[in-house]
């Protein structure tokens, strides 16, 4: 039982040390050796766990999504699905800037030489689309407002933010997704809903 935990702690190691790796040098550049000096243990050690810079990189992806989707397994508040949505890119927004394995989980999205093995990118895509389609189901949408149209803003918008603030993490910031949605919902959703939902996410929303 020992040295299992201590494998496990290990491989969880290395996978964070990928993942910091990835984020400051990119991928072709990143070295298994690299990664493992980074995480304090030898390069037998490290392909013991991992065969390869491939396999060692598909654990940092499934390990992003894993944490994606925890982000946004959060209740539908009282305000409804559109809160629930402003509320969760608020939540990505926080965890990019804090988490380096989901944020180097989204950069391997980008890497066109390789077949992601967990498509952060198209994942969260369709997680908006749904909470928009229940959003739609349930009336909370403008009626000019298909859900349909605004996921591609929203997606766009949040990728978007994903990918410039690898250089400036302003575009992370609270402040930035408050804007975004200050701007977004009076075309979104009736006079009325927009009385009740916080643009600025978190504890408001409530």
């Amino acid at each position: 039982m020992v040295k299992q935990e201590r494998a496990a702690r290990t491989r969880e190691t290395l996978i964070r040390s990928a993942a910091e790796v990835f984020d400051r040098e990119g991928y072709a550049a990143a070295s298994l050796t690299g990664i493992s000096s980074l995480a304090g243990v030898s390069n037998g050690a490290l392909h013991f766990h991992f065969a390869s810079k491939a396999a060692l990189t598909d654990a940092v992806e499934r390990a992003a999504l894993r944490r994606l989707t925890e982000v946004a397994e959060v209740p539908v508040p009282s305000a409804g699905r559109v809160q629930s949505l402003i509320d969760v890119t608020h939540g990505l927004a926080a965890a990019l800037r804090g988490d380096v394995v989901l944020r180097a989980g989204f950069g391997l999205c980008g890497e066109a030489s390789r077949m992601p093995a967990a498509d952060l990118r198209g994942w969260w895509q369709g997680w908006v689309e749904g909470t928009l389609k229940e959003a739609e189901a349930a009336g909370e949408l403008h009626p000019g407002a298909a859900a349909r149209d605004v996921v591609s803003a929203v997606v766009a918008a949040t990728v978007g933010f994903e990918v410039l603030g690898t250089r400036d993490v302003e575009w992370l910031s609270a402040a930035t997704l408050t804007r975004f949605w200050r701007l977004l919902l009076p075309s979104l959703v009736s006079s009325a809903l927009l009385a009740e939902l916080a643009p600025e996410g978190g504890a408001a929303a409530s």
